[in-house]
């Protein structure tokens, strides 16, 4: 499946109160509201090519630079990067587009910050479309269950504690561990570019604080039963979220609901496999 890229996408700003965020869009203004929300670590360049494809398709779709990730939006306080406060900008990004209701598209940390606006604000969503992250609670099962994802998910730990420790390690012999994230799944250019901007100073510091101001583990993010029309994409390579949690997300879904797998996948599918996210996100939204 091809999808013809009319012209390059906007940059945009996007302001916040006193921040500024950076944010790339595309499609007519008054297209339906298709907000994206990137994961860690990585920006609004991460969703290109669901970005052209959906503009293409008549919607109006914004990728936004979150807190932290921005240069005009990186607090120091570690309290400034809660999750109250990341539902409330992604709410704030949809008013300053004049949007009462919007679908949202959203992977890794931001699927966090995507499953607790669905379960706060059921009212403000279309659809929501979540990659690659389960619901928190499903999660929390999951890890009760199995050892092996509680494993997988040991490198939280020293995020949250290695305050300093964390970012020399990432970011030593030429970003090294920070490429290794990727494990060579993302194009070189997007690799580069946001190895480039991680490299600034303070911002890395800035990514991690997601981790260091939420609990001690993603699975004690306050989720509850979700009303909201919900696609579930999982990578069947994603190697920190089984396919375990994956499978108990439906036991939280109180609105239609289709979980697929995205077959040799990792949790960068978005870049792996973008002509088969972009079929499904699109039939998705075109049903609701």
């Amino acid at each position: 499946m091809e999808f013809a890229v009319a012209r390059p996408l906007e940059e945009t700003t996007i302001a916040v109160g006193g921040h500024h965020h950076s944010a790339l869009a595309a499609g007519p203004e008054r297209g339906e509201f298709v907000l994206f929300l990137h994961g860690w670590p990585e920006f609004a360049d991460s969703w290109t090519e669901q970005l052209h494809a959906l503009g293409e398709a008549g919607y109006r779709a914004v990728a936004v630079d979150q807190r932290g990730y921005a240069r005009g939006a990186r607090p120091e306080d570690v309290e400034e990067y809660s999750l109250d406060l990341l539902v409330a900008d992604a709410l704030a990004f949809a008013d300053s587009q004049g949007a009462r209701r919007f679908h949202v598209v959203a992977r890794d940390w931001g699927s966090m910050v995507a499953w607790t606006l669905a379960t706060r604000h059921p009212h403000r969503l279309r659809s929501l479309t979540v990659l690659g992250t389960p619901h928190p609670a499903a999660l929390r099962q999951a890890i009760a269950m199995d050892d092996g994802q509680a494993h997988d998910l040991g490198y939280i730990g020293f995020f949250r504690h290695g305050a300093g420790k964390a970012e020399k390690f990432l970011l030593r012999d030429e970003a090294a561990q920070l490429r290794a994230v990727y494990g060579r799944r993302i194009p070189v250019e997007i690799l580069e570019r946001t190895v480039a901007r991680l490299s600034e100073p303070g911002a890395l510091t800035a990514t991690l604080n997601w981790y260091r101001s939420a609990a001690n583990d993603l699975s004690a993010v306050p989720a509850g039963r979700v009303t909201v029309p919900t696609l579930y994409l999982w990578g069947s390579e994603d190697p920190y979220l089984g396919q375990g949690a994956a499978e108990l997300t439906v036991h939280h879904i109180d609105a239609e609901y289709r979980f697929h797998i995205v077959e040799g996948a990792s949790q960068w599918m978005a870049l792996e496999a973008a002509d088969e996210v972009i079929a499904l996100l699109l039939d998705h939204l075109g049903r609701h």
